[in-house]
C-alpha cells in the first residue's frame, strides 16, 4: 500500500502489463489499474470505437462496480507510451464518483498522484445539483423543515 502522497508504482505496472498483454489493434490501446482501499487492483482496458467508445478509466469503474469496489482510492492510465492523464470526461466522472481520488499522472517516467479536484479546477460537481432527501427541502424559494 502507498502513503497519500507516493505513487502507488504497484499499479503503474498492472495497467502496464495489461496493455503489454491485451492491447490489439485500435479497438484496445488503453489500460487502467484502480485500487480500492481495501487494497485490491481492478484492471480494464478502453473500448475505442467511432462513436467514442468508453475510456480505459471509465472501463475501470464499471470493473470495479463488477467485482463490489466501491471505495477506489487511486487510478492510473497507460498507454504505449506509458502513463498518459485522464480526458475532461473521464477526469469529471471520477471527480463526481470518487472526489477523494488520486490520479497518476506525469510522461517520461516521471510519475506523481494528485487529487482528482486539482485536475478540474473550478469544477463541476454533479452531487451539488441533485436534491437531497434531508431534513430540509426547498420550496418555492423557500426552506422548510417537514
Amino acid at each position: 500500500m502507498t502513503t497519500p502522497h507516493s505513487v502507488d508504482h504497484d499499479l503503474i505496472q498492472a495497467a502496464t502489463q495489461v496493455a503489454a498483454a491485451r492491447s490489439r489493434g485500435d479497438n484496445h490501446t488503453v489500460a487502467a489499474a484502480a485500487r480500492d482501499r481495501d487494497g485490491r487492483i481492478i484492471t480494464a482496458m478502453n473500448a475505442h470505437h467511432f462513436t467514442g467508445g468508453p475510456c480505459a478509466e471509465l472501463v475501470v469503474i464499471g470493473a470495479a462496480a463488477a467485482q463490489g469496489a466501491y471505495d477506489l482510492v487511486t487510478m492510473v492510465a497507460v498507454g504505449g507510451r506509458g502513463v498518459i492523464p485522464p480526458c475532461g470526461r473521464c477526469r469529471q466522472v471520477m471527480l463526481d464518483y470518487f472526489p477523494d481520488l488520486r490520479v497518476i499522472v506525469g510522461a517520461g517516467g516521471r510519475p506523481r498522484a494528485v487529487p482528482v479536484a486539482e485536475l478540474l479546477p473550478e469544477s463541476y460537481r454533479w452531487q451539488d445539483h441533485q436534491e437531497h432527501d434531508d431534513d430540509q427541502q426547498e420550496h418555492d424559494g423557500r426552506t422548510t423543515t417537514p
